[in-house]
């Protein structure tokens, strides 16, 4: 008898044969990192693209509540100490808060929405 976990894909929702570090599926992996190459993304800081492609590549931002008008993730600092709120529009983080530019964590959720 099998008794291990039944894992998901954290986008979709599939079941996942092999172990994924991220927490997505092939298919799901495929389209976020084609969102992260997208040409909307060149408003951005290229080092703040960067970093937010890791973020991703690293399962730092995990689906927290969907409302009917935006989704809110949970997303990992850069030191992995802290855990932020983050939607499309605001993040909680220290730089988000005064928002004189995009947050990497922002910009890692226009890139799963992107990807959607």
């Amino acid at each position: 008898m099998d008794t291990t976990p039944d894992t998901r894909c954290t986008k979709c929702g599939r079941r996942l044969r092999n172990y994924s570090p991220d927490g997505y599926g092939p298919k799901c992996r495929a389209k976020v990192r084609r969102a992260a190459r997208s040409r909307e993304l060149a408003q951005y800081k290229s080092h703040l693209v960067d970093k937010a492609t890791e973020l991703l590549e690293q399962g730092g931002v995990i689906p927290l509540r969907d409302t009917r008008k935006n989704v809110v993730y949970l997303t990992v600092s850069s030191d992995g100490l802290e855990a932020y709120r983050t939607a499309r529009a605001a993040c909680t983080c220290p730089v988000g808060l005064r928002a004189t530019y995009m947050c990497a964590h922002r910009i890692a959720v226009h890139i799963l929405t992107l990807a959607s």
